[in-house]
């Protein structure tokens, strides 16, 4: 069975009516198994985007309380995992979260990245070398630099 990890992105389309990738985002929510696995970094991010929409906050943390979404990331235990991962990215840039959830896949045996980020499809890899398996609409271009690897 996939452990389901989930990037900001799709919080933020799920949440928000007017994003580009909101019904994308309802109709892959509603075929996942909840609870969807993140980090915190990655909540943050959401409540941070989302503050615009009425009580939009609070609906991040309602997917949290209500089970959809757990924040099982321990950042202090992965802090030198994480850390190569920001370094071996740095050109690219990865931010926090998307380290983390990096750090995830390869924690999981069995990992599916839920995102509209293509550096998950295009950029990053788990274990240095191995694509991380993702779930994204059709022509996402978030962060997309084909050509753009990671420096070793």
């Amino acid at each position: 069975m996939k452990t389901t990890l989930v990037d900001t992105g799709p919080l933020v389309a799920f949440l928000n009516r007017r994003d580009r990738h909101h019904q994308w985002a309802v109709d892959t929510m509603a075929n996942l198994r909840p609870p969807l696995l993140t980090c915190e970094a990655v909540l943050s991010e959401a409540i941070y985007l989302v503050r615009a929409i009425p009580h939009g906050g609070d609906a991040v943390m309602e997917l949290l309380e209500r089970g959809m979404v757990r924040g099982v990331f321990r950042l202090e235990e992965e802090a030198t995992a994480v850390r190569r991962l920001l370094k071996k990215y740095g050109d690219v840039p990865m931010d926090l979260a998307d380290a983390c959830l990096v750090r995830m896949t390869e924690v999981y045996a069995d990992p599916l990245v839920v995102t509209v980020d293509t550096d998950f499809r295009d950029v990053y890899r788990r274990h240095g070398r191995a694509l991380i398996p993702t779930t994204m609409p059709g022509g996402a271009t978030k962060t997309a630099r084909k050509g753009r690897g990671p420096t070793a």
